[in-house]
């Protein structure tokens, strides 16, 4: 295969990979109003209003019908909430259309809230002036509806996109000189942060933490407490010296404790005030 070639096969997958069509629904007892985003997933555009039959099955069957031909890889679908947030007798009625739904086309679908979504798009509409043509004004209200559900679930998409992205950069941003690898006795390999290596009371010890992929620091971001630290007695000398865990609860406080002054002579005060022992260490 030649460069230019192998070069325009990769593109095609490339873009390839880009497509992810999503379509949106605004469920409602009589209508269903439709969305869909652009091709990379950037943005919502209105489409058609579905009148229901007044049929479950029929009516599901049609929705799905609809996103299967508007290519949908995945489905959002807005969830009716009273405006404190809780559920009400509507919000399961259209829990129910969407577990059938979600069925019926076999593509993930994903709840977003659609509070204020329909008042918001009557309210755009009669500053469009559609809202003095009532037919219109049926047909275009759901289906505005369903382009405010899916920007809301784009604009949530996009900001965990740009968390993961900052979460790539920070780990590869780690000093691969101050970086240890250790492996348990299940053959697990880990990798840490060196924090540093201390005396205490003639013992040597070592104050790591682990590095954390992309994925574990997103599901960890919204943990209030502070970064955890793992703590080892170093044993042993030239190739017999190896890693012990601290099983004394009383000596484990001891060493951190002294991890935490002679870290704060070489780091931000603030910065280790926040640091945490590892209980399971």
């Amino acid at each position: 295969m030649t460069a230019k070639s192998l070069a325009k096969k990769r593109l095609v997958c490339y873009n390839a990979g880009m497509e992810t069509r999503i379509v949106a629904f605004d469920i409602g007892d009589r209508r269903v109003g439709v969305a869909f985003s652009d091709p990379f997933g950037s943005y919502a555009v209105p489409g058609e209003t579905y009148f229901r039959a007044g049929n479950f099955s029929e009516d599901v069957k049609a929705v799905a019908a609809i996103a299967r031909e508007r290519g949908a890889q995945v489905i959002v679908c807005g969830l009716p909430l009273n405006a404190d947030g809780t559920e009400s007798a509507q919000t399961e009625k259209t829990r129910r259309f969407i577990e059938a739904l979600e069925k019926e086309a076999g593509v993930p679908v994903v709840c977003e809230d659609e509070r204020y979504t329909t008042l918001e798009a009557r309210r755009d509409l009669m500053a469009s002036g559609i809202s003095a043509k009532k037919d219109k004004r049926k047909k275009a209200v759901d289906s505005l509806a369903a382009a405010y559900i899916l920007e809301g679930y784009l604009a949530k998409s996009k900001r965990r996109q740009d968390m993961k992205e900052e979460m790539k950069e920070e780990s590869n941003n780690y000093d691969d000189d101050n970086i240890i690898e250790l492996i348990d006795d299940e053959g697990q390999t880990f990798r840490f942060e060196h924090l540093m290596t201390f005396e205490y009371r003639n013992e040597w010890y070592v104050a790591l933490t682990q590095v954390k992929e992309a994925e574990e620091a997103e599901e960890t971001e919204d943990d209030e407490e502070g970064e955890e630290v793992a703590i080892y007695h170093i044993v042993g000398e030239g190739e017999d010296e190896h890693l012990e865990t601290i099983e004394d609860d009383e000596l484990l406080d001891e060493v951190f404790a002294e991890f935490t002054a002679q870290y704060e002579d070489f780091e931000d005060a603030d910065e280790a005030a926040s640091l945490e022992p590892d209980e399971e260490e």
